[in-house]
């Protein structure tokens, strides 16, 4: 198992985010070659890490969904 270092990562609430509690992740940038996956109401929490590029192909399939009404976040 590999450990990032995600002290400087600058992490980024989902869209679909609005504050008000409910499943929400956050994405961080800055880490080189992967993208650190976090729960957004447990910050200092794991983070599932994930291959640049396989996020990148995660999200552009997502894109080609339909888009379900936001939730609380």
């Amino acid at each position: 198992m590999h450990e990032y270092d995600l002290s400087n990562a600058r992490w980024r609430k989902s869209s679909y985010s609005n504050g008000e509690g409910g499943d929400c992740v956050e994405v961080a940038a800055g880490v080189l070659g992967v993208v650190p996956v976090r729960d957004s109401k447990v910050p200092d929490g794991p983070a599932l890490v994930f291959p640049s590029a396989a996020w990148a192909g995660f999200v552009a399939h997502q894109a080609t969904l339909s888009r379900p009404a936001r939730t609380d976040c």
